[in-house]
């Protein structure tokens, strides 16, 4: 044992104190670790961050369910929503009514606003602060007198804000509550989410597993020279295989160290990210324990088996080291097996419903992927090693340089951009398998764009007049074209109960355009084959008893420009004068497309008529708001990626000069100029970059049309993003070569040639 300790320490004196060569050699190591593992503890901080964050909407949550009704005391509160949305900004708002002195308190509030005060989040402050706030300002219900606290919002970057009101009532719209809070319980993601989840967790960590392995072998030349030397005074094979793994220990040990740091400062930049729908306070990202502990202790144990792997292609005697001698061929066999294995791992889902959440096992969907992503890495060095082995060395000196230096180092090359072929192939499989899913999912809400781009809704003060009043405020404002508004009820039959449709209110224009009536007059109802019959006595959810007027003419509806048709009762203001109330008021509104602030004045209208007003933009189609969040997740996971294996080509390829120092200075004594060598540092980059992307996007298609079959959707791919990642994946050749260009024009010195 004591053996083993003595040799591994003086693989870590070697490290430390081996000299300029020595230190460089480890920083570079300790840096592309740190790259690799800094993105891992930010992957372990997910769960916990989004833990934090849940932790926090579910403790501010004013909604009750299944609960018995609250009754009015000293503990009650009226709440009720009020939100708007600012140049694409959704603002949060709520107004409050305490209905005695023990309401409750909402959490990031010491105190409740009073009629007329509201307390803004800090990211609101800012909008409010903004040169065109004025078009803000009219919807903020009162003079800002405080700030919202981190404990009462979801994220940083949430717009949110609490007023107080002195005419609030359950009758209007409010809700009574008398505590904020709920325990919602876990009802765990929809199966076929949790799939694609598994998939974009596999694709987005493996690359950084497969640079962490690269990393490791930084210096590898330098250090096989260093352990031939030590066998010339005495160590034995198993030695310096221990010497080695010392090394590589503090490697890894100084990689988690700048981890860390690299950890500690991004963690501070959390919440200016652009990924704004995140919405994370940098205290919330902070990785989970087990998470961390995995991270610490696998990172060492990578690199010291990837050095010993490496070590088994190389014969270290005391006289030298045999390392660029006649080897034979990498083999095949193995290289297939193992996307072969991971494809016999998903076909079974290939039988299952997901949507039921049958036959879903997140391990093998897990190792499936692994492996079929796992066997690019494998498949690539033997493909660099039959095309380059079969380069013609003809041609210029760059050309000649870049060719002999892939055919003497192949396997380094293939360890360079293994890791953007990973993350080439499953960003390609990715993007087909959300965009398909997206396309299935997205549900057509049936409005007509053309007729109308807004609708403004309200539910209080629904008096029968309220849809007249609404028209002629919204028709005032500059920008609109056309406005189609109505008050809707829900209603039941007396003799059907378990039949509802619709009463709906508007004047005899806007009548016409819901339905397809000849004449109209106040006073005039018209029933549609879905509804009830004339005279028939039916139930309104709001109000109670009603009968339809005898004389009620039978109708044909159209769609409304929202969409969906009007079914039910439609009666002019004077068919529904003993009605008090009717439900909810609309208004579809036509804008003229040419300035988008005609929205926001349309929202500041809606919100002089009351502030529960919401003005929102209509949309063709309604996405599934849990996909959207996971896709957001997956691409700021993937920006992240795509950085470190930028950074991680260029510490490769600073380190490939480094070790190469004396020999370009050599060449450029004798002749050579820099641009030349520069040109072949571009080839040799450029050259396993094609192999790679070529390799990457046969797998990721081949991939992608495995998981679209897996969740149900048919094969077809978007080649336009396709097309852009292979595009991004190329980008790095020309990146890294001009990262690198500084560095090797200062080792192309004369004082380069120097040597002790």
């Amino acid at each position: 044992m004591s053996g083993w300790l003595r040799d591994l320490a003086l693989g870590a004196r070697l490290a430390i104190s081996g000299g300029r060569g020595a230190w460089v050699r480890t920083a570079m190591t300790a840096v592309g670790v740190g790259l690799g593992v800094a993105l891992l503890l930010l992957a372990a901080s997910f769960p916990t961050a989004i833990a934090a964050r849940d932790d926090r909407t579910s403790a501010r949550d004013d909604y009750r369910f299944g609960v018995p009704e609250v009754r009015r005391g000293p503990a009650s509160l009226l709440i009720a929503d009020a939100p708007t949305v600012f140049r694409g900004v959704d603002v949060r708002g709520r107004l409050v009514q305490p209905e005695g002195p023990d309401a409750p308190l909402p959490p990031g509030l010491d105190r409740l606003p009073r009629a007329g005060e509201v307390v803004v989040s800090p990211r609101l402050q800012e909008l409010l602060d903004r040169p065109d706030a004025a078009l803000l300002r009219p919807r903020i219900p009162g003079r800002v007198v405080g700030t919202i606290g981190d404990a009462g919002l979801e994220g940083p970057v949430e717009a949110a804000y609490y007023a107080g009101a002195a005419d609030l009532s359950v009758e209007s719209g409010a809700r009574r509550i008398d505590r904020f809070g709920s325990v919602q319980p876990d009802e765990g993601l929809d199966p076929v989410l949790a799939f694609l989840v598994v998939v974009a967790v596999v694709v987005l960590l493996l690359p950084v597993a497969v640079f962490v392995a690269a990393a490791a072998r930084f210096g590898g030349e330098a250090r096989d020279r260093r352990l031939a030397a030590l066998r010339l005074v005495g160590a034995d094979r198993r030695g310096v295989r221990r010497i080695a793994a010392g090394e590589s220990l503090v490697g890894a040990l100084g990689g988690l160290l700048v981890g860390a740091v690299v950890f500690g400062l991004a963690t501070r930049v959390v919440p200016e990210l652009p990924v704004a729908s995140l919405s994370l306070f940098a205290s919330d990202v902070r990785p989970a324990l087990p998470l961390a502990l995995l991270v610490l202790l696998a990172v060492p144990a990578v690199a010291v088996v990837v050095t010993q792997i490496a070590l088994t292609r190389v014969a270290i005697d005391p006289l030298g080291v045999v390392r660029r001698g006649a080897t034979r061929s990498r083999r095949l066999a193995w290289r297939l097996a193992l996307p072969v294995v991971g494809l016999l791992l998903l076909v079974p889902l290939l039988g299952v419903d997901l949507t039921q959440g049958e036959g879903f096992n997140p391990v093998l969907t897990s190792a499936g992927v692994v492996l079929l992503l796992v066997g690019v890495t494998a498949l690539l060095p033997w493909l660099v090693e039959a095309l380059v082995d079969r380069l013609d060395g003809r041609g210029g000196v760059a050309w000649q340089l870049a060719v002999r230096r892939l055919q003497l180092d192949r396997g380094a090359s293939a360890r360079t951009v293994s890791g953007i072929a990973v993350a080439v192939a499953g960003a390609i499989a990715l993007t087909s398998l959300f965009g398909a899913v997206e396309d299935d999912r997205a549900v057509a809400t049936g409005a007509d764009l053309e007729a109308a781009q807004a609708q403004v809704y309200y539910t209080v003060r629904p008096g029968r007049d309220d849809a007249a009043q609404l028209d002629r405020r919204l028709a005032a404002v500059p920008g609109v074209r056309s406005v189609l508004a109505w008050s809707e009820a829900s209603i039941t039959e007396a003799a059907h109960p378990d039949r509802s449709a619709f009463l709906t209110v508007a004047s005899c224009s806007t009548l016409r355009r819901l339905a397809r009536i000849r004449s109209c007059q106040d006073g005039d109802a018209f029933v549609t084959p879905e509804g009830p019959a004339p005279g028939a006595s039916v139930r309104i959810a709001e109000t109670g008893p009603w009968r339809v007027p005898a004389d009620a003419r039978r109708v044909v509806s159209d769609p409304k420009p929202s969409g969906g048709d009007t079914t039910g009762v439609l009666a002019t203001p004077s068919a529904a004068a003993d009605l008090t109330s009717v439900g909810a008021t609309y208004a579809d509104v036509a804008l003229d497309a040419r300035n988008p602030d005609h929205l926001e004045g349309l929202r500041n209208a809606a919100a002089a008529v009351t502030p529960l007003a919401v003005a929102q933009e209509l949309q063709s189609t309604r996405d599934d708001r849990d996909l959207a969040a996971v896709r957001r997740a997956v691409y700021a996971g993937a920006v992240a990626v795509l950085a470190l294996i930028a950074a991680s080509m260029v510490v490769a390829a600073l380190e490939g000069l480094h070790e190469r120092r004396r020999l370009l200075a050599s060449l450029v004594a004798f002749g050579t100029p820099p641009r030349t060598l520069g040109r072949s540092l571009l080839l040799q980059t450029a050259v396993p970059v094609a192999l790679g992307l070529v390799l990457a996007i046969g797998v990721g298609l081949g991939l992608g049309a495995l998981l679209l079959r897996i969740v149900g959707s048919p094969v077809r791919f978007d080649v336009v993003p396709i097309l852009g990642i292979a595009a991004v994946g190329a980008a790095v050749v020309p990146v890294v070569t001009a990262l690198t260009v500084p560095a090797l024009r200062r080792i192309v010195r004369p004082d380069g040639l120097r040597t002790e």
